[in-house]
């Protein structure tokens, strides 16, 4: 039975509810429900932490950060067995993405924090000179799809900026927060700096709406980041959003094809497309389309298949299945659920999914699925190009496939993403921002930009008298 972590302390308190296995649908634990009275609790204790760990150096915050990530390589099997039981996720992957960037994420923003500089300006008579001042108690709410990755991405920043969080995980994957909860009193943390409790959207939704909260940093979709902004409007709390996705990816005519349909396997089935930044929209240039298509079709057929999160999920994605034929769709790959003859047909598992054929404007192509699957289509000019990716509410990632740099430089820097990779994809430097445009997300994240978020500036100006003559 997994309990919320207050004060730096287990609390059992609340119903239990039950987490289920994604390969093979059974229950793997049990964990607390936090009601309104543990939501309370925890914005308490983060309250009444936050005053001495503001207080704190920053040099000393950044050592907390290392200490933190030292305990998480203590604990990494752990790590990897939680991540593991709760998402279905490979174990190389679970050992050389998930749990890493996690001991990344703390190292490198101990570093980014502990070196950074503060603005002054000495004009005549006058300094005036900022220092940065954490938000107070910052709301942690996590996705399901990388559950260690993004807690830890948002924790590390906020924390080593001086903030107290409360982090309520997805429901789905409450196991690496309860074992993150662990090593954090194992570390001696100051009890009240990170709080965490289970429940459902219910307890999120208590949670950002606490008077006790000043910020709130979320990463899901686009429909709960919109119904998070209006529970806050009235107490008007910084936030920072990274949403949903309908990510296109173009495929030029002078790119390397065995590369470009690599890539493009990559940057729609990893994780069984359950990524924000997976490409759900593939355009090729009409020359290649067939080859390319031909390509990925086999490629599809071939990759590890991974489960989705829970059979509601794999309903709504077989449902973009059934909705891409009856539009018309051309299936070349999949499109609908694999048999095994073994435990893993009590899981929820899909077949990756290559389809064509089909309008711009079918709900198909402008909605996100979030599953293993992506439409292509052809285009005949740059321009075309450009303009299909850009057709879409959405505007978080984009890929581009050419061995032109003139036209990569060129095109990148149309794309209406907040992110662009060329000739790659998942390809991150934790210093740079993050985030995405339109439907996809509100702020950035990412190397000083997360310190940004996090803290506010508080300019001090000094009056400088003149000496005598």
């Amino acid at each position: 039975m997994l309990t919320h972590f207050i004060g730096g302390q287990p609390v059992a308190a609340g119903k239990a509810f039950p987490v289920h296995d994604p390969v093979t649908g059974a229950v793997v634990r049990q964990v607390h429900e936090a009601d309104p009275e543990v939501v309370d609790r925890a914005v308490r204790a983060a309250r009444e932490a936050a005053r001495d760990w503001a207080a704190m150096p920053v040099g000393e915050r950044a050592g907390w950060m290392r200490r933190l990530a030292e305990g998480i390589e203590a604990r990494f099997d752990d790590l990897v067995a939680a991540e593991i039981a709760d998402t279905g996720k490979p174990l190389d992957q679970t050992r050389t993405l998930d749990i890493p960037r996690g001991i990344a994420n703390f190292r490198a923003f101990a570093e980014i924090a502990a070196q950074r500089p503060e603005d002054a300006f000495h004009l005549s008579g006058m300094l005036s000179y900022t220092v940065r001042r954490p938000l107070g108690v910052v709301a942690v709410i996590v996705p399901w799809n990388l559950p260690f990755l993004l807690m830890t991405w948002k924790l590390a920043p906020a924390l080593v900026a001086g903030n107290t969080v409360v982090v309520k995980p997805s429901e789905q994957t409450p196991g690496s927060a309860a074992v993150f909860a662990e090593l954090c009193a194992e570390a001696g943390l100051p009890p009240g700096v990170v709080n965490i409790i289970f429940g459902y959207g219910s307890a999120g939704q208590l949670l950002v709406e606490h008077p006790g909260v000043n910020a709130v940093t979320f990463t899901g979709s686009t429909g709960t980041g919109s119904a998070i902004m209006k529970s806050v409007a009235d107490r008007v709390k910084p936030i920072s959003f990274e949403l949903g996705g309908k990510n296109a990816a173009l495929v030029f005519e002078d790119c390397d094809l065995d590369k470009a349909v690599e890539g493009t396997v990559k940057s729609v089935f990893t994780n069984g497309g359950q990524v924000c930044l997976c490409t759900e929209r593939v355009y090729v240039h009409r020359s290649i389309f067939e080859d390319f298509c031909a390509r990925l079709a086999v490629r599809a057929q071939e990759v590890e298949l991974q489960p989705m999160i829970s059979a509601e999920h794999r309903e709504k994605v077989l449902s973009y299945y059934a909705l891409a034929r009856s539009e018309g769709a051309k299936v070349l790959a999949g499109g609908s659920v694999p048999v095994f003859g073994d435990h893993r047909d009590s899981g929820y598992f899909v077949e990756p999914t290559v389809v064509t054929g089909l309008s711009e404007w079918s709900r198909f192509n402008r909605e996100e699925i979030f599953g293993p699957v992506c439409h292509v289509a052809p285009f005949d000019s740059e321009a075309e190009a450009v303009d299909l990716a850009n057709g879409s509410e959405y505007g978080l990632a984009a890929t581009l496939w050419t061995t032109n740099l003139d036209r990569a430089h060129r095109v990148a820097q149309r794309l209406e993403a907040g992110l662009v990779w060329v000739n790659t994809w998942y390809l991150r430097d934790l210093r740079t921002p993050f985030g995405g445009v339109k439907l996809s997300g509100i702020g950035r994240e990412g190397g000083t930009r997360s310190l940004d978020f996090y803290s506010e500036p508080t300019t001090i100006t000094i009056k400088l008298e003149q000496p005598d003559a």
